[in-house]
């Protein structure tokens, strides 16, 4: 019988650090996975900020990774890569190559510059301060890291969005656990999966009450026009399974189907969702990929729904972007 944990942290073999700037809203994440994880990546948002996701494809040779980095500050967010290579380097973590050693680093970001002063985006030095702030705790969800200036249902403007944040949910049965980390910043609405009830999107236009971009857009309201690239929901699915990097791509791959259930629309030509798979092993088994990219697309659902539902209302100047649960 499946248990439902809290927190992705609970897969043995990851560590989850959170570094937040106090100066705008933005921030970074890490997943680390000191010991290597085989690794597979699923982009598909039309309007991707991404590293070494080619190095992930089956094909390619390199079977494990160290650490993924959830940033954002758009591409500029990217820089906090290297910041992460820096200290998994001084923890001996890496890939020998030769002489040397190399941490294997991907990563994916998030647009949220609109929110302060874009000049100020995460960087190596952010990074390298969200190693060292990983630990196998529960990390922090709501407006924390990648997740600080996420915004979701920007659909009909941004002044009738709402806030995002970053959340996780991990899944054990028979002894193996999945767990998710998704920071949600999506242009469409946030949906509650089990009901299909708005949690958290576009808000009509007095800005009091829940849209339903869905059944707005059905009916023919004209949505306003969109910078592409400019949202984007990133995330990583862990787990203690032993699997081959091809069966990892594939749990990345299906793991979109929990952002289908819990984000509408998704994958969209604004938007640039990726996810990452890391399989530590640490387990020593496996349950079979059917139940195995279940428990993958059930922890992303969930671990989206908490992103938005532990989120915090942000006023910035003019801007509210109200939090799920102030808006009905």
């Amino acid at each position: 019988m499946a248990r439902m944990e809290s927190s992705i942290t609970r897969v043995a073999g990851i560590e989850v650090g959170h570094f937040t700037d106090t100066r705008r809203p933005t921030g970074c994440t890490v997943v680390l996975a000191r010991a290597g994880a085989v690794a597979g990546v699923d982009v598909r948002g039309a309007a991707p900020g991404t590293r070494e996701t080619d190095l992930l494809h089956p094909s390619n040779v390199v079977e494990r990774v160290h650490g993924i980095l959830l940033s954002g500050g758009s591409a500029w967010g990217l820089d906090a890569a290297s910041g992460v290579m820096r200290w998994l380097d001084e923890q001996g973590a890496g890939m020998t190559v030769g002489p040397a050693r190399l941490p294997i680093v991907p990563g994916a970001v998030l647009f949220d510059l609109p929110l302060g002063d874009q000049r100020i985006r995460p960087d190596a030095a952010a990074g390298y301060a969200a190693c060292q702030a990983a630990s196998t705790a529960a990390p922090a969800e709501g407006c924390v890291g990648a997740g600080a200036g996420a915004v979701v249902g920007k659909i009909f403007g941004f002044p009738r969005a709402m806030k995002g944040g970053i959340g996780h949910a991990a899944i054990t049965v028979d002894g193996v656990t999945v767990g998710a980390i998704i920071a949600c910043n999506a242009l469409g609405d946030v949906v509650d999966p089990d009901t299909g009830r708005v949690i958290a999107g576009a808000r009509t236009a007095d800005g009091l009450q829940l849209l339903d971009s869905r059944r707005a857009l059905l009916r023919g309201d004209a949505p306003k026009p969109i910078l592409a690239g400019s949202n984007t929901t990133i995330g990583v699915i862990a787990t203690d399974a032993v699997l081959t990097k091809i069966q990892a791509g594939r749990l990345a791959t299906v793991g979109h189907d929990g952002l289908a259930r819990a984000i509408n629309p998704v994958h969209t030509l604004s938007d640039g969702d990726t996810l990452f798979a890391l399989a530590t092993g640490a387990s020593n088994k496996t349950l079979g990929m059917m139940t195995l990219i279940t428990m993958a697309a059930e922890a992303c659902a969930l671990a989206t729904v908490r992103a938005v539902r532990a989120a915090q209302g942000l006023r910035l100047g003019d801007l509210h972007l109200p939090a799920a649960g102030d808006v009905q």
